[in-house]
């Protein structure tokens, strides 16, 4: 019977044995895995940096009668791995209201994302691809319109008293709501 009590604690011995080598071995894959995999998928869980306030203009560069101006929209953009210091990212129209407040929109033609223009002589602006037309605040200025919206307006500050900065973003296109797109 002393043998048997042997033989049990001996394989009991071995198999703790066996289970320790096992857990350890394990863990020491699978650290060096989760930690590689943290590090590849790190980049696709950050924010784009477009989603900030970004400077656009000076004041003085804005006509005092009220006529928009068009201006590019330069970013520091990043898709997952990449980083893209200031790379154009859309482009909006700028429009004094008054001498220190000014209106912004996104030059994309909320009906189906063309860029539109400002045409000085009808005082508006005009998409190209489908005829949508705005008046000069950005509300669709005709019924006929395909256009689900007006121009979609962005939010504008003006910081130490001349830099005009915009919350750049874009939204969907086609539907009546202004829905940002992330």
């Amino acid at each position: 019977m002393g043998d048997d009590k042997n033989t049990v604690n001996g394989s009991r011995r071995s198999f703790v044995k066996v289970v320790a080598a096992i857990t350890a071995a394990m863990a020491a894959l699978l650290t060096p895995i989760i930690s590689g995999l943290f590090v590849i998928l790190q980049p696709l869980r950050k924010k784009d940096e477009t989603s900030k306030a970004v400077r656009i203009a000076f004041l003085e560069t804005l006509p005092a009668d009220g006529t928009p101006v068009k201006f590019s929209v330069l970013a520091n953009k990043t898709d997952a791995w990449n980083k893209f210091p200031e790379s154009p990212v859309g482009a909006v129209y700028l429009r004094k209201t008054s001498e220190k407040t000014v209106e912004a929109f996104n030059v994309a033609c909320p009906h189906a994302g063309c860029f539109v223009s400002f045409v000085a002589e009808k005082q508006g602006y005009f998409c190209p691809c489908h005829n949508s037309t705005f008046a000069l605040d950005g509300k669709v200025d005709n019924p006929q319109s395909p256009s689900p919206r007006g121009l979609d307006s962005l939010t504008v500050e003006i910081r130490k008293g001349r830099e005009i900065w915009i919350q750049f973003q874009q939204f969907q296109p086609g539907v009546s709501e202004k829905i940002p797109v992330s």
